[in-house]
């Protein structure tokens, strides 16, 4: 089941180099590739890639030095920058990830599969969804999770677990969380916090989170990337630049989550699951705070 997962990862991936470079291709030729610095998008690449490895998404890391160390990408084109520049470095992630850490197949490639489907069925439905009231929600929720590891961690109460797999109840629980989370990501929630919130109230172990987020973000991110390649929504230079360095700060990012002990990583698993809560709500806040403002005029 395992090899057929990767199957599948390896012919989405296929799809998404040939549509690419074909498009870089003839855009280089036509002398028309985006001026930006090699360096700074590299070492942006790397930087961010290395984070998300860790479960801290890269795309908040990339839009914010975007802006801070004034990168080059136009706001237009930055959706496509983040999509076709990350799809390289989350497909070392899912690949790397579902080799070194043990994990149940059936539980692996049903959670997998249902992120996919709920990202295409709920695209609709969570598209016309108030977008501050999801992150809102969502991100008081990390918090809670946040707060009952902590509890747990300290022996206040019981909770989390060491399963590599899932089966009945759980599995179907599982299955439902999974195509959910894949659905709010059409909305902009990220995955990665989420799935550690609910693998941790599933029993599973924190390793576990890491091939099962990657995966879900690995079937979606190269068929989104495509849609952005056609449009030509997109930096063609700086994307390939972010994709080669941020495939190598996986690499070196990837070693240090399979090396680090259970409970150190599950001060990990808080910690991200701490800034990305007060990040949603922030960014909530901010976004109430705008629609408030235009409703007063």
């Amino acid at each position: 089941m395992l090899l057929a997962l990767r199957g599948i990862l390896l012919s989405l991936m296929g799809v998404y180099y040939y549509t690419f470079f074909k498009d870089y291709r003839q855009v280089k030729e036509a002398g028309e590739l985006d001026n930006t610095s090699v360096v700074k998008v590299g070492a942006l690449g790397w930087v961010a890639n290395f984070f998300d490895t860790l479960g801290i998404g890269s795309f908040a890391i990339i839009v914010a030095a975007n802006k801070f160390f004034k990168i080059g990408i136009k706001d237009k084109e930055l959706p496509g920058f983040l999509n076709v520049g990350c799809c390289l470095p989350v497909m070392c992630e899912a690949f790397i990830f579902t080799t070194v850490i043990e994990v149940d197949p059936v539980t692996l490639f049903s959670m997998l599969i249902a992120a996919a489907v709920g990202s295409y069925v709920g695209a609709g439905i969570i598209s016309k969804m108030d977008e501050a009231k999801i992150q809102l929600v969502m991100g008081l929720a990390l918090l809670a999770t946040a707060v009952l590891m902590f509890c747990s961690k300290m022996g206040y109460m019981p909770g989390g677990g060491d399963a590599i797999g899932l089966s009945g109840a759980k599995l179907a629980i599982g299955v439902v969380g999974n195509a959910i989370l894949g659905a709010l990501m059409t909305a902009g929630v990220g995955l990665f916090a989420p799935c550690m919130a609910l693998t941790y109230f599933l029993g599973l172990s924190p390793q576990v989170t890491f091939p099962i987020m990657m995966g879900s973000c690995a079937m979606l991110q190269p068929v989104s990337s495509v849609k952005f390649i056609k449009e030509g929504a997109y930096p063609r230079k700086a994307s390939l630049v972010l994709s080669l360095c941020g495939a190598v700060g996986v690499f070196v990012a990837a070693f240090i989550v399979k090396s680090l002990p259970i409970e150190t990583l599950k001060w990990v698993v808080m910690a991200v699951l701490v800034y990305t809560g007060a990040s949603m709500i922030a960014g909530a806040m901010k976004n109430l705070g705008k629609e408030a403002k235009v409703v007063a005029e």
